[in-house]
């Protein structure tokens, strides 16, 4: 193979050109040029550098570059998500783009070494005959549901200081893990359905007990339907004005969006109070077609309402409490995960230990569980449940 023609052939990216400042595509790409122009010593070290860095995200170089390459985020793949039509000199920049990076990606050990003086041992990498343009174009023709950049790292984002980042180890449950509360949970998912079948969906606010199960409901359903063009955006009560500058850069995506606000609760008065409320009311700045509020809480009407709320002449004080009322009226669906009785709690608690691999007598299953959620002082619920069967396994006793 010719390095010097190939390194050229690098230099010269231009629609991907962002790609230059990967930190293992950097370094094998300074190999290319430095190969024959620096001593043996340095360049096994910098060649020993990029193993080191390849090593720590996959052993095989063409797949890595792939999912680089699938990542990148730049004007050619912004634009076909939003339909845009491009020059045929630029399609066919993108093309032959892509293959000089299929060509760097088959680059082997022995390619990079073959003359250079050094008999010892070199640590390998491996490559694979991967057909890039045909993965581009099949991630292109399907960006609804793989997304692009940012939305192609993860399923799941939250905000870090005011910018979108993916959740480095999202929750990987799914709606096969979670046990009870089928109608409930069967509500959550036909309203998210509608939302990725292009259908009028609602806010929802998942509210009740406790550990009954109201966030993983959601995450479950994320990871359920990913494939399909979900992602969540959690926010914290804090992070409410940012809602609209969030709705801003998704409101071209040809994703859907699940914008999560989790334990949601307010002291009356408080400013997040309002601009969750105009959120919900869906003026043009915060509304969006391809998003939707899930919302949790413990409370059915958000609110903490303390006697000092109820001081006052008797028109203030019924004004006070239908404010409160009408935030989670505001809600277009509203489901009630409430504390499961001990025939629901026990069946939860014998599915989990099934599935955990707990053996013991049904009797004896009954009797601890009770015992459990009574002096754990956390009440019955999935939660509950799941830890019982946590603590029983690792030898536990009640």
């Amino acid at each position: 193979m010719d390095l010097k023609l190939l390194d050229c052939k690098v230099s010269s990216l231009a629609v991907f050109r962002k790609l230059l400042e990967d930190k293992v595509i950097v370094l094998l790409w300074r190999l290319l040029d430095d190969w024959k122009e620096t001593s043996v010593e340095c360049f096994l070290s910098a060649y020993s550098e990029f193993v080191e860095k390849l090593y720590q995200k996959n052993i095989n170089l063409s797949e890595y570059i792939l999912k680089r390459v699938l990542e990148n985020e730049n004007f050619y793949i912004i634009g076909k998500a939003q339909g845009k039509v491009f020059d045929s000199y630029i399609v066919e920049t993108v093309e032959n783009e892509l293959k000089i990076l299929q060509e760097m990606s088959r680059l082997t050990p022995d390619d990079i070494t073959a003359d250079i003086d050094y008999n010892g041992f070199m640590p390998k990498w491996r490559t694979s005959e991967i057909d890039f343009l045909t993965e581009y174009k099949m991630r292109v023709d399907n960006l609804n549901r793989f997304g692009w950049g940012l939305w192609a790292k993860s399923n799941m984002f939250k905000l870090k200081d005011g910018q979108i980042k993916p959740v480095e180890f999202p929750d990987k449950q799914r709606l096969s893990d979670l046990y009870g509360y089928d109608m409930e949970r069967r509500m959550v998912v036909e309203n998210t359905l509608a939302l990725l079948n292009g259908k009028p969906a609602q806010n929802v606010l998942l509210y009740g007990d406790a550990g009954t199960g109201k966030s993983s409901t959601v995450k479950a359903i994320v990871n359920q339907y990913s494939d399909r063009g979900l992602r969540l955006i959690e926010v914290t009560k804090d992070e409410l004005s940012d809602i609209s500058e969030i709705v801003s850069i998704i409101s071209e995506n040809p994703l859907k969006f699940i914008i999560f606000i989790d334990d949601l609760s307010f002291t009356s008065g408080e400013d997040c109070f309002a601009k969750l409320k105009a959120v919900l009311e869906g003026s043009v700045s915060s509304k969006s077609d391809n998003m939707v509020i899930y919302a949790t809480s413990n409370r059915r009407h958000l609110v903490r309402e303390s006697f000092s709320d109820r001081e006052g002449d008797d028109v203030h004080r019924n004004d006070t409490l239908q404010e409160t009322l009408s935030l989670s009226a505001r809600f277009g669906l509203r489901v009630n995960f409430s504390r499961p009785d001990k025939k629901n709690y026990i069946a939860i608690v014998k599915r989990l230990a099934i599935k955990a691999g707990l053996n013991m007598p049904s009797d004896e299953i009954e009797l601890k569980a009770e015992q459990f959620a009574i002096s754990s002082g956390n009440g019955r619920s999935p939660r509950t449940a799941k830890q019982f069967v946590s603590y029983m396994l690792s030898g536990g006793t009640v």
